[in-house]
């Protein structure tokens, strides 16, 4: 790995990035951090080896720019790297709802600029990373992203019209699972089991029916029927689902984050 890359605003998702690209193969010395506060970056330096800059020093020396602010503050980052932003330097903005052409218009002409939205399983290699070209990206920037992303997860390429759509699906779908185990403890707890023994028998179940999601290429339509015997706890379970409108509170929040995310792009970040 011979290129500079810098990660500006090294939170958990900047530093699982960070961590994942070092798992990969990428040297501590051809990386780059900034932070806003002094401690972090001192933090990041010692536990990985690599390199806190400024971040006009982070625009001037890294070939590559990953801007892993939250959608808030990347106006006013924008504005602090712009004088500094040669045209080709690859910027790959991180933040939910920020389209291309924001970064675009507040950069120098005919930079090349990619918007991806990953998610927390990058903590543990398991992100799903969506990518999509702004108005100058080549196919080549396309792969290099894809190469920094793909060592925390798996890789997707959309057009940017359904970034909003992915953010809402994987962008936030770790929060909707963790939400369903938190609430199907609390069912473990009513029904008599301590906490931890329920949050265990939760968990593995829910790794393993991933595990069959994802490797048996059965429709999850089969792996449930699979499950579900006639007049057996599986079906009464989920008349209880139906009855209650789990299935279109799933698709009406899915709709609402999508809506969050399209306002985020038109700078409602109230």
């Amino acid at each position: 790995m011979t290129q500079k890359v810098a990660v500006l605003g090294t939170g958990k998702i900047g530093e699982a990035l960070l961590s994942g690209m070092i798992r990969a193969g990428w040297g501590p010395n051809d990386l780059l951090v900034t932070a806003r506060r002094p401690e972090r970056a001192e933090e990041l330096r010692q536990r990985y080896g690599v390199t806190p800059v400024s971040n006009p020093e982070a625009a001037k020396s890294a070939d590559t720019l990953i801007l892993t602010v939250k959608p808030q503050d990347m106006g006013t980052l924008l504005d602090e790297l712009a004088p500094h932003v040669p045209a080709d330097r690859l910027v790959i903005s991180g933040a939910a709802g920020i389209p291309t052409s924001f970064v675009e218009e507040r950069l120098t002409s005919g930079t090349p600029v990619v918007r991806v939205m990953t998610n927390t399983p990058a903590l543990v290699d398991e992100a799903m990373s969506v990518i999509s070209a702004g108005s100058h990206a080549t196919e080549d920037h396309l792969a290099h992203t894809e190469e920094i992303f793909g060592g925390v997860g798996k890789t997707l390429r959309v057009p940017e019209s359904q970034q909003d759509a992915c953010t809402a699906l994987s962008g936030s779908g770790p929060a909707y699972f963790f939400y369903l185990v938190e609430a199907m403890t609390d069912a473990g707890i009513l029904l008599g089991l301590p906490r931890d023994k329920a949050h265990d028998l939760i968990v593995q179940s829910a790794i393993g029916a991933a595990t069959m999601l994802r490797d048996s290429g059965e429709h999850p339509v089969k792996l449930r029927e699979n499950v579900t015997s006639p007049a057996g706890t599986t079906i009464n379970a989920i008349r209880e689902l139906e009855n209650h409108g789990v299935r279109a509170a799933l698709i009406a929040a899915l709709e609402a984050a999508r809506d969050r995310s399209r306002e985020l792009a038109s700078g409602n970040n109230n």
